[in-house]
């Protein structure tokens, strides 16, 4: 329990149990790591219908060789941890490997289920923090599809249509042109010697109190809004304001995170530093990561019922994270990354406008949609899964251990995918 709460943020602790899932638990009854054997008569909160590995839900999953729960409800109990003398890694293991790879000083994480919940938790201990109104997101922005995070969205509007949202949140443009300077930009956030950031929040002529801003909340890398890696001038003016205004910065890590960029998450490759960090995706579960003075301080201020978390996907996330130090997997990431855009570049595609990346995150942008979305089919005739985002853009998001035959294999399948279209008439 020590261990645990060495990096937990405070949530909704209510018993010191330790339940040991390899010995014998049935029904109501389980057996703790000290070998008492307790009658549960919590039900998990709800969330246990049938109690401890009742036949009636294994036997059907038996080739899955499980134990049920595999979740833990209500963060009433704990999970056994390697780092405390358990045989397997779980959730403390997980959020003591993510402070080790984080940095910025964060030393606190929240486990949840999704990126959407990962990025909900850190609007709320940002709203505490702060005390704060307001929030700022960020065109193209996609956060996810709860309440909250659909409110920052600004991406496609099916996305926020009808649904009502939080009050007081305002946007910005997001750098489209990772080349630009403060002259040359034309995504309209640089303009007349100043940002539309800075504008926003001046003292004298601004329309926000900078005092009153909870968060800002910002992909160092746009995912779904197109794959948008912003300019060393638009990134070092976000630092800039983070530091002058004391602004909150939130970063969605979801998917630019766990070494898919070549680093552990896509803010190392920028000036700005976090407060808190969302992950998700390449994680297996949601964690919500910052320093211990952002969360809050009452127990019950943050909590889910699946926030202890889930013994499979917290033991998962922490051999993903093992695996991509021992092997080198963000070295790999970058090596492959530069040698699939470098294929692409040199078959010089029809209707290929630009080839992005930063490591495993890839993008290729077409001049229209339509032949974006033809690709696409082409590619899944030829075996071939890709995917769109923003509106012309395929994204391509390899495995961190790819081999140089398979970026081989990847970028010419990709480019007959890409002549098929042109032979058709696609444009």
């Amino acid at each position: 329990m020590e261990y645990h709460h060495t990096t937990a943020a405070p949530s909704t602790y209510v018993y010191e149990f330790v339940w040991d899932y390899t010995e014998p638990a049935t029904g109501p009854f389980c057996t703790d790591v000290d070998g008492n054997v307790l009658m549960d008569l919590t039900g998990q909160v709800g969330a246990m219908p049938l109690g401890y590995n009742n036949p009636k839900i294994l036997d059907p999953l038996a080739e899955f060789d499980l134990v049920d729960p595999l979740k833990i409800a209500g963060q009433e109990f704990y999970l056994p941890a390697a780092g405390a003398g358990g045989d397997l890694p779980g959730p403390a293991d997980l959020m003591d490997r993510l402070t080790d790879i984080t940095g910025y000083g964060m030393d606190t994480v929240f486990l949840s289920n999704s990126g959407a919940e990962a990025v909900e938790n850190a609007l709320k201990l940002s709203y505490d923090h702060t005390q704060g109104k307001y929030a700022i997101t960020c065109e193209g922005a996609f956060h996810g599809r709860t309440l909250g995070t659909l409110s920052l969205n600004r991406s496609k509007g099916i996305y926020r249509r009808d649904f009502p949202e939080i009050p007081s949140v305002h946007d910005m443009p997001y750098c489209t042109d990772r080349a630009c300077t403060t002259e040359s930009c034309d995504c309209g956030f640089f303009f007349d010697d100043t940002s539309a950031l800075r504008r926003m929040l001046h003292p004298e002529t601004g329309y926000i109190d900078a005092d009153e801003v909870a968060a800002l909340v910002i992909e160092p890398i746009q995912g779904e809004g197109g794959y948008r890696f912003p300019s060393d001038a638009f990134a070092g003016e976000i630092a800039d304001c983070c530091a002058e205004f004391d602004l909150t910065l939130v970063a969605d890590e979801v998917q630019a995170g766990m070494g898919r960029t070549g680093e552990w998450w896509g803010s190392d490759h920028y000036p700005f530093e976090p407060d808190v960090i969302s992950s998700a995706k390449g994680l297996r579960v949601g964690a919500t990561i910052g320093r211990e003075e952002v969360f809050p301080d009452e127990r019950s201020r943050l909590s889910s019922t699946w926030g202890a978390g889930d013994l499979l996907s917290s033991a998962m996330g922490v051999v993903t994270i093992d695996a991509i130090e021992e092997y080198s997997l963000m070295e790999n990431a970058t090596t492959r990354g530069r040698a699939f855009k470098k294929h692409l570049r040199d078959a010089d595609l029809p209707g290929m406008t630009d080839v992005r990346g930063a490591g495993l995150m890839l993008a290729v942008e077409f001049e229209t949609e339509a032949q974006r979305d033809a690709i696409q089919e082409a590619a899944f005739a030829r075996g071939l899964l890709v995917l769109g985002c923003g509106k012309r853009i395929t994204r391509l998001l390899p495995p961190l251990d790819m081999t140089e035959r398979e970026v081989e294999l990847g970028a010419e399948l990709f480019a007959e995918s890409v002549e098929a279209t042109e032979t058709a008439g696609v444009a």
